[in-house]
């Protein structure tokens, strides 16, 4: 796993070490994801196309009427 978005207040083995790049907030419930990556690939503006992709990942569950998943695994 190169990144993912991880509900704040969960751990994921997979993503330990992995930096902290900012958190995203669900519009919709307000549920806060950190969105970390690889030490040795993280990059800023990966992160914020990324950003941009949870967003409307998380309106579609939303729509769907589906919970959000404690780890979001990011392209």
């Amino acid at each position: 796993m190169k990144a993912a978005a991880i509900k704040k207040g969960h751990t994921d083995q997979r993503a330990v070490g992995f930096r902290d790049m900012g958190t995203f907030g669900c519009d919709e419930c307000g549920e806060l994801f950190s969105i970390a990556h690889n030490p040795l690939l993280a990059d800023k503006w990966v992160a914020e196309r990324q950003a941009h992709w949870l967003e409307k990942v998380l309106a579609e569950e939303h729509e769907r009427e589906k919970n959000h998943p404690d780890v979001i695994e990011l392209p």
